[in-house]
């Protein structure tokens, strides 16, 4: 796994980027750079909401797939665990020490199901989604065939679309057959409204959101009657943790972004009509990339192109500048509008992704940064475990 390495088998240039110790003017790019101090302040402050809320934070690993930004949002934020949203990707982090996992999905392969039934064998709490009743024999006979407990959490669709089922009933009935099932644990319920995440306007996501906590008071106290309890109410992202913590109903975050920030999270609005990105939480992750070519005296190719990052939410901007614009890219190459001229060759470029978990995705390392100086390299454990 990469979360087992001895740095000094790789080598600057041509399977890693950097080197501890390193100048951030000598990384070879493009790569993925993490500010240090940025990200450690977007962690405790998201820990210090979590807490004074009165719930937990359960971190979204597939944002960053990295077992060492896991273990650092557990050790400064006070994470309780992770959630992830396939098999191969809760294997990799709970593999590399983190002992609370839940994949906020379905798994219904019996190949993948019986994976997921053999990690609490690894020291893990194994927790899964469920949103249908003839998925509940398969994930029971994996458990008892390994000797386990799977938790299960019913998911309901709040708005997303998606995954999820919509009544009350429906709720009621999955989780009383999971109550039933040998080697299965009813813990409560999944309801994480992600088609919300991303609306601009924060009266818009709080409307979408009172409608999800409604669905989710009403489920929880339908269970209750049935002598059902939920350990977890789990949902909240980094575009609403605030209405679902504050709801009295969920008691479990799933926030992910909030720790890199990119460009597409940062222009959504708060309730004062303020970047979330100006103030809420800092951008900490960037692609660094180079200048190779200004034979044209208004734009300068860099060499962070479509292999580099993924623009499904669009293009990333250069951080830190106005004077300069990224305005297109192909598969190797990315163009900057520069009408001063005022790039050179070699110059370094801190660009923000539109989009960070698929962005990350498409990288091996996180070099981290502090003062100018690379201070840790971490591999992207879980970058692409997709099953």
């Amino acid at each position: 796994m990469k979360d087992s390495i001895n740095l000094a088998d790789y080598e600057v240039g041509y399977n890693i980027p950097a080197a501890i110790g390193m100048a951030e003017a000598d990384i070879q790019t493009p790569c993925l750079v993490l500010d240090l101090d940025a990200l450690e302040r977007n962690i405790v402050k998201m820990g210090n909401f979590a807490k004074d809320m009165g719930v937990r934070h359960r971190v979204h690993g597939k944002m960053h797939k990295s077992v060492d930004v896991a273990l650092l949002q557990e050790k400064l934020g006070g994470s309780c665990g992770v959630c992830c949203q396939k098999v191969s990707e809760a294997e990799a982090f709970v593999r590399g020490g983190i002992r609370d996992v839940l994949v906020s999905n379905q798994v219904r392969d019996p190949a993948k199901i019986d994976r997921l039934a053999r990690l609490p064998n690894l020291g893990a709490r194994t927790i899964v989604c469920v949103d249908d009743l003839d998925n509940i024999s398969g994930l029971s006979g994996a458990a008892q065939k390994h000797g386990t407990s799977i938790e299960c959490l019913v998911e309901i669709d709040c708005g997303a679309g998606r995954c999820g089922v919509s009544s009350t009933e429906a709720v009621v009935e999955i989780a009383k057959a999971i109550d039933a099932a040998d080697g299965l644990k009813f813990s409560g319920i999944q309801a994480y409204q992600g088609a919300m995440q991303h609306l601009d306007l924060y009266e818009d996501r709080k409307a979408k959101i009172d409608i999800a906590v409604d669905m989710v008071r009403d489920a929880v106290a339908a269970l209750k009657v049935e002598g059902l309890d939920c350990d977890i109410v789990g949902g909240g992202g980094t575009g609403s943790y605030y209405f679902e913590g504050k709801s009295a109903v969920f008691n479990e975050l799933q926030c992910g972004s909030y720790a890199f920030m990119d460009a597409d999270y940062g222009r959504i609005l708060d309730q004062d009509g303020k970047r979330i990105d100006d103030g809420e939480w800092e951008n900490s992750l960037f692609i660094l990339t180079s200048v190779m070519s200004h034979t044209k005296t208004d734009k300068a190719i860099v060499d962070a192109g479509l292999k580099a990052q993924s623009v499904d939410s669009g293009l990333p901007f250069v951080y830190g500048r106005n004077d300069v614009e990224y305005i297109k890219c192909s598969d190797e190459h990315g163009v900057v509008s520069d009408p001063d001229n005022a790039l050179v060759i070699n110059e370094k470029l801190r660009l923000v992704p539109g989009h960070c978990d698929p962005t990350c995705n498409v990288h091996d390392w996180y070099v981290g940064v502090r003062g100018g100086v690379v201070e840790s390299i971490w591999p992207v454990t879980a970058r692409g475990l997709a099953y």
